[in-house]
């Protein structure tokens, strides 16, 4: 179920900062329609930061409800407090997601011990697959293939989104959880690395604006075409460096706004991007063949 080019997606917003309901749904629509193979709303790329706990929850109905069952939807459910990303998991599943994201706990620095009790009391409390989400340059942490191999042997906890850039930890992670622990990349750039080390797939940024493009080359790597994923890849190497050129989401909103997806706007403290990135995220554009 979880495979493949799967989309971190932004949270639309108007020019006065509130949720744009009607445009998230319509990019949903065009994600499946260019071949996106499932959704993550309300991650890091979402905003989840400065969402409201409501907002949180509605963004995950809607994309549930817009979804139709057509790809799987893992929604975002993490928090540095352990009771806060237990409701957000118990609502997810309420809502009808197929499973749950949860990032390791940030800016407490909990234990690696600290870590493998919160997502435990996490996945007794929520009978839905969840994902870890280890991104040590947000959270500080880092979880330990060892300390994931003991999480893994939990029903519940399937898999994780590896945001480390390391292309050893998918072979160490598969030694410690197993073959069947689902390993998805939370990095664009090494996202075909990742899969030959092991993985199934990237949850990815850069198909918020290039779904048919990140789609089309995990299908060709599945097919063992590799020149062709590989072709792809490095068409869409200037726009992941563009991407990520200033703090995410700030880029990729603009680049949004450029196909007329959303607005750019992000909540503070993210600030609007500079003329510099805005240039560099054009170019990309254009060279990918995303715009004219």
């Amino acid at each position: 179920m979880f495979r493949g080019s799967m989309v971190a997606l932004i949270t639309p917003m108007r020019a006065d900062g509130s949720v744009d309901e009607k445009a998230f749904q319509d990019l949903v629509e065009w994600q499946i329609a260019e071949g996106t193979e499932g959704l993550v709303p309300v991650g890091t790329t979402g905003e989840s930061p400065t969402l409201s706990h409501a907002e949180h929850k509605r963004v995950v109905e809607m994309c549930v409800e817009a979804a139709k069952g057509r790809v799987p939807v893992m929604a975002g459910a993490g928090s540095n407090s352990t009771a806060e990303a237990i409701d957000f998991a118990q609502h997810a599943k309420k809502a009808g997601a197929d499973g749950i994201l949860v990032v390791t706990p940030y800016y407490n620095k909990p234990t690696q011990e600290g870590m493998f009790l919160h997502f435990t009391a996490i996945a007794d409390a929520a009978d839905i697959p969840m994902f870890i989400y280890n991104i040590p340059p947000r959270s500080v942490i880092d979880m330990t293939p060892e300390t994931m191999g003991r999480l893994a042997k939990h029903k519940n906890i399937v898999g994780v989104k590896d945001a480390t850039a390391n292309l050893a930890r998918p072979l160490h992670t598969k030694r410690a959880c197993g073959a069947d622990f689902i390993q998805l990349s939370g990095e664009d750039h090494t996202a075909l690395a990742f899969n030959a080390a092991g993985g199934h797939g990237c949850i990815s940024v850069t198909a918020n604006v290039a779904p048919r493009l990140c789609a089309d080359m995990h299908r060709a790597w599945r097919a063992g075409k590799l020149n062709a994923a590989m072709e792809i890849q490095e068409r869409l190497t200037p726009l992941h460096d563009a991407l990520f050129s200033e703090t995410s989401p700030g880029p990729v909103k603009f680049a949004a706004s450029l196909l007329g997806k959303t607005t750019e706007h992000c909540r503070l403290p993210l600030a609007p991007v500079g003329e510099t990135t805005r240039a560099r995220v054009r170019e990309a554009m254009v060279s990918a063949g995303l715009l004219n």
